[in-house]
């Protein structure tokens, strides 16, 4: 295995084990090919729920940019409840289990097939 599979195993592990879901493990992979080099990162591969700036980015980049969705104020309602879901002292939330509850969230699993 990889190192990217290593990656993937452990964000579906959080998956089941902090957000309480069971992983559409091709949707997962295909999110997390999807975050680029981004996930090799320390600080990039993962997300600073407590910093507006930081979820502002994962709204324009991600929801509006990648997924196609209109702006408005249900895009960070939706971000807030992911890192509510993913547990807010939970140091770690990575950047594509986020993006993999996000789009789930939206339904929008389109963009990645």
């Amino acid at each position: 295995m990889g190192k990217r599979d290593d990656l993937i195993a452990k964000y579906a592990d959080d998956l089941r084990n902090k957000c309480g879901m069971e992983p559409d493990m091709d949707l997962l992979t295909k999110v997390t090919i999807g975050c680029g080099p981004a996930i090799y990162n320390a600080d990039s591969s993962t997300v600073a729920g407590g910093q507006p700036a930081e979820l502002e980015t994962v709204k324009t980049n991600f929801l509006v940019k990648k997924l196609g969705l209109a702006d408005s104020p249900a895009l960070m309602d939706a971000i807030n409840q992911v890192i509510e879901t993913y547990g807010k002292s939970e140091r770690n939330k990575y950047r594509a289990v986020v993006y993999y509850m996000l789009t789930k969230h939206f339904g929008k699993e389109s963009v990645y097939r």
